[in-house]
């Protein structure tokens, strides 16, 4: 089975995607009716269609930026239900997969600053996701701060698609390219600003509901890789799959 992701993410591509004038593919379209997870060959057909048809260069930048707890799934959900900033870092590590399982968050902390780096194992329009991304995540940490997050860089390992002075207007933050990864910087505390959340009752009942998720997924991924070998190395003993 190939990777995947949220319906409720490749919506919010397909909507940008239909506002550049683009038509959406039927099997696309057949996959978000049903509400189910979209195989990663759609909606990277998806991103080739609207990244094409972009006229502004920072259009995935602004998707980013228009981007909603809602249109992470439950990852979304059980942000809006923590306590911290650095609540919401830790949930975002562990379940980002749920939106989209080829792509993870990892996060490192100094004697005066916290990094979160974005990890993605994908290849197709892969400056435009990131930045979409990025976006998505600055955005939405300021607004369940009510505006008082301020992160102190955002890096991205590309070069400017337009210019700098741009970025930093949408971002609110300096932004640095060319770097040896994608992530943000922010002060430590940061962590500790309050966010807008609904509880640590629902938080935990997201969580268990989550959890089941995440290891349906993985679940999944571990099957597909050993139908793979098998298919792949019919002579093959168990002891010798499971190796591998």
């Amino acid at each position: 089975m190939p990777f995947s992701v949220t319906a409720r993410f490749s919506q919010a591509l397909l909507d940008a995607a239909v506002r550049q004038g683009v038509t959406a593919p039927d099997a696309l379209r057949q996959a978000l009716a049903l509400g189910k997870r979209v195989p990663l060959p759609l909606q990277e057909d998806l991103w080739r269609l609207f990244c094409d048809s972009a006229q502004d260069p920072l259009a995935s930048l602004r998707l980013g930026v228009d981007l909603q707890a809602g249109h992470l799934d439950i990852v979304g959900m059980l942000l809006l239900s923590c306590d911290t900033l650095g609540d919401g870092l830790e949930v975002l590590t562990e379940y980002a997969p749920i939106v989209g399982d080829n792509a993870r968050f990892e996060t490192s902390s100094g004697a005066s600053e916290c990094l979160l780096r974005y990890l993605p194992d994908y290849s197709v329009c892969r400056e435009q996701r990131v930045e979409a991304v990025m976006a998505a995540v600055v955005n939405l940490a300021r607004w369940m701060t009510n505006g008082r997050f301020r992160p102190m860089r955002v890096l991205f390992m590309h070069r400017p698609r337009a210019d700098v002075v741009d970025y930093a207007a949408m971002l609110g933050c300096e932004v640095r390219f060319s770097q040896t990864v994608d992530g943000m910087a922010m002060d430590l505390p940061t962590l500790q600003l309050g966010l807008i959340q609904a509880g640590p009752q629902l938080h935990a009942q997201l969580k268990q509901l989550a959890d089941q998720m995440l290891a349906s997924l993985r679940q999944v991924s571990v099957s597909a890789q050993v139908q793979q070998l098998i298919r792949a190395h019919p002579r093959w003993g168990k002891e010798r799959i499971g190796e591998q």
